[in-house]
């Protein structure tokens, strides 16, 4: 068996972090074998490398290596893509075609994001893992495959399972072995040795002297959080190595390339509110009054209209005391001339300034259904495409954007947008 340090050099892994040997030793451990496994880890953190350390020290080595984005094929072409299709299944299939599964027959296949599979795809997946058999799409007949699968995810997948995005009976299929790469910020004596071996990389790449860290700058560099892993620390490796024109380079300098350097505490987001939360709180409860308002306002008009329309005379002298609740000690002709001139509820003065700002500014944002005469449509196809079409409105046809407002990825809302044809 290979040693760890021979695999690293092998697959060009470098680090010495326990945690990071660790997932490289239950990697080695693991290859020979046929067992499914599950990678996981923040994204930027290197989860393609155990993979490709499984398929080659594996008796597959010699059969195909695929590897497939899960999070970036679209959700109505995810099932042709790897399981196939026959021709004619949808439109545009106007060839027959083999999809990864079928190809990959006797290899390996790694499942990258596979975290973001539609339900309807998993239980194909599951379906593969459990007999080894798919059936194309558009087709009735039933394949065999000899397939080796490694997922990987960054999403918590006990948080999917819970929301019931994730099948629980997948995860426990796909997870017989469950590796972990750790983050950089806990590699903290790595992240200097793979900067020095990004500039070496960027030098050679660019032919220019290789960049230095002074003292100072390699203490900035450990301490920041690396919230992009790996991955940030190469782009930041390479921003330095283009841009900056002398070499060797202090914390001043290199602060200019951290985001947010000068405040890179960790911050207790779920426990603290921005104001702007307070001020989403404040309009809620605005809200609640204007409904509380006008559902005020048909109750009392219902119950004059079921008094004036009582058959005994005597209906309203019976129930004075509770008209007079509800109206006010008021004549009759002046609660009967016009409904709409009642107050139905008091709001407290410190109030009345803000309500009216907020409904000024409803007239330009949609935080909430302006009140109108007519009768508001339940119809949740509607609401859904009108908040889509508001947001890509809003963000000027970014999807990314667009998507993060509506708190949806942003492969569903390309699925959304091709649905409804925007």
């Amino acid at each position: 068996m290979d040693s760890i340090q021979a695999i690293k050099q092998r697959f060009g892994i470098i680090g010495n972090d326990p945690k990071l040997n660790r997932a490289i030793e239950k990697a080695i451990q693991v290859a020979p074998t046929d067992i499914s496994v599950l990678v996981t880890g923040e994204s930027g953190v290197g989860k393609e490398s155990i993979p490709k350390i499984i398929h080659q020290l594996s008796h597959r080595k010699h059969g195909k290596y695929i590897a497939v984005n899960c999070g970036a094929i679209p959700e109505g072409t995810i099932d042709s893509e790897l399981f196939g299709h026959e021709k004619g299944a949808f439109t545009g299939a106007t060839n027959t075609r083999s999809g990864y599964f079928e190809v990959a027959d006797g290899g390996t296949i790694f499942l990258d994001e596979v975290g973001e599979l539609p339900l309807t795809t998993q239980v194909r997946l599951l379906r593969v893992l459990e007999n080894g058999e798919f059936i194309k799409v558009g087709s009735s007949k039933v394949q065999k495959t000899d397939v080796r699968i490694v997922a990987a995810s960054n999403v918590n997948i006990f948080e999917a399972i819970k929301k019931e995005r994730f099948r629980e009976d997948l995860y426990y299929r796909l997870s017989t072995v469950d590796i972990n790469i750790p983050p950089l910020r806990e590699r903290k004596e790595d992240i200097h040795l793979l900067f020095r071996k990004f500039a070496s990389d960027f030098a050679l790449k660019y032919k220019m002297p290789t960049i230095k860290l002074t003292d100072d700058a390699v203490n900035a560099l450990v301490k920041h959080r690396w919230n992009g892993n790996i991955r940030q620390l190469r782009n930041i490796a390479e921003q330095i190595s283009v841009l900056e024109q002398k070499r060797s380079i202090d914390a001043k300098s290199l602060n200019d390339y951290l985001p947010n350097a000068s405040n890179n505490l960790p911050a207790v987001v779920n426990n603290s509110k921005s104001e702007s939360d307070f001020s989403n709180e404040r309009e809620i409860l605005y809200k609640v009054l204007f409904d509380m308002k006008s559902d005020l306002h048909d109750l009392k008009k219902l119950t004059m209209e079921l008094i004036k329309s009582g058959k005994d005379d005597n209906v309203e002298k019976d129930h004075e005391g509770l008209i007079n609740k509800i109206y006010g000690e008021r004549k009759k002709e002046d609660y009967e001339e016009d409904f709409e001139d009642l107050e139905v509820l008091s709001i407290p003065e410190k109030f009345e300034q803000d309500i009216e700002d907020l409904e000024e500014k409803q007239k330009d944002k949609y935080y909430f259904a302006e009140e109108i005469e007519e009768e508001e449509t339940l119809s949740l196809h509607d609401k859904e495409l009108e908040l889509i079409k508001k947001s890509l409105e809003r963000h000027e046809g970014k999807r990314k954007l667009a998507a993060a407002e509506l708190g949806i990825s942003e492969r569903t809302l390309y699925r959304k947008i091709k649905q409804f044809d925007l």
